[in-house]
């Protein structure tokens, strides 16, 4: 398996992960029970639990482009120094994006977004 694979793969249980964060939150604050269940009536959320969703959200948005050009990259035999730098700065860019939102650090949330971008765009460069 290419790097560029495996970072793909790295992401996907980071994804999961961050799943799990709402998630277990949600339970642990309104019992599995009503979570189980329609969950129509559910009181309002505190702050962490809709950080951590909006932090799915994002994860989930950047995750369906990172996909696609780690897999393009792959059809098209396509694999460099710039592929595989790409897709590590891009996990590794998400994995303190996601510490930083949970968080709630200013400033600093946005500029790993950015990098993870950059990760992306050094694997959009070597496409074209």
């Amino acid at each position: 398996m290419t790097i560029e694979l495996t970072m793909l793969l790295y992401s996907v249980f980071l994804t999961f992960a961050l799943i799990l964060v709402p998630a277990t939150e949600a339970i642990l604050r309104n019992g599995a029970r009503t979570q189980a269940g329609a969950r129509d009536d559910l009181p309002e959320a505190p702050i962490y639990h809709k950080r951590a969703k909006r932090l799915v959200h994002n994860m989930l948005e950047n995750m369906v482009m990172f996909s696609a050009l780690v897999l393009i990259a792959h059809a098209a035999g396509i694999s460099t120094e710039n592929t595989v730098l790409g897709a590590q700065i891009f996990f590794y860019a998400r994995v303190f994006h996601a510490i930083s939102y949970l968080a709630g650090w200013p400033w600093i949330r946005p500029v790993f977004w950015a990098i993870s971008l950059i990760g992306m765009g050094l694997i959009v460069f070597e496409l074209f």
